[in-house]
């Protein structure tokens, strides 16, 4: 074989041994970004849940029921930048509680702790928009099953001394951009708000942030962490 042909083939195998290593790396960061990052997100939920449920002091007892209250319910002060104040519970959904931070950060907030507070949005109870984002898939995926939520689904936000109950009313999906989704009055830029809204909004379609799909849910009552738990998350983890 000339020496022009060893080069050649030469050269053919080093290319191939790049590629087969550039595939190999590639599989690596699937494997990285799809499944690992959702077991170390989730063990790390789990302890935030933990801490500060601690830092609160004793837990509600599952089996008291507390009473609705359907008057103006608290609201919590504005909490700091990237700080965890609350959970988000989801009986619709197989996961338990899901921590809430102040701000959509993905390197603070939403790969770390879980549930994002769009900051310029109401605080739970307020008359306004509480908006949250989470991630659909990748690091813990609080809001995977986002898309199972059906209207008269309800949803709780629990904070050190209340619990806040949510009853999902629509569904939709929208462009990343589209802000009114969050707006005060969702759907109506500049209009004044008289109702209490929650809006949660995660990536659309799987695997892709493309869009966002998003859930709006109207405010039902409220009940004191003291008194027990809503009657919404019986049995729930």
């Amino acid at each position: 074989m000339g020496t022009t042909k060893r080069l050649f083939w030469g050269l053919i195998g080093i290319l191939g041994e790049i590629a087969i290593t550039l595939g190999s790396i590639l599989v690596l960061f699937v494997v990285w970004q799809m499944w690992w990052t959702d077991v170390v997100a989730e063990q790390e939920q789990s302890q935030i849940v933990a801490e500060l449920g601690s830092k609160w002091g004793q837990k509600p007892s599952r089996e008291t029921q507390a009473p609705r209250r359907m008057d103006n319910p608290p609201v919590l002060a504005k909490p700091k930048r990237y700080e965890t104040w609350g959970f988000l519970h989801v009986p619709k959904f197989s996961r338990g509680p899901i921590p809430v931070a102040e701000d959509v950060s993905l390197e603070h907030v939403l790969n770390v702790i879980g549930a994002g507070h769009y900051p310029e949005t109401a605080m739970p109870g307020e008359v306004g928009n509480f908006s949250l984002a989470g991630h659909r898939t990748t690091y813990g995926k609080p809001f995977n099953e986002i898309a199972l939520l059906e209207p008269g689904d309800e949803v709780v936000v629990e904070t050190k001394d209340t619990f806040y109950v949510y009853t999902v009313v629509s569904d939709e999906i929208v462009k990343p951009n589209d802000v009114r989704v969050i707006a005060p009055v969702p759907g109506q830029i500049g209009a004044q708000p008289s109702e209490r809204w929650l809006t949660m909004t995660a990536c659309h379609p799987l695997y892709s942030a493309r869009e966002r799909y998003v859930v709006h849910a109207k405010f039902a009552y409220y009940v004191k962490r003291e008194e027990g738990t809503p009657d919404a998350l019986k049995g729930n983890k």
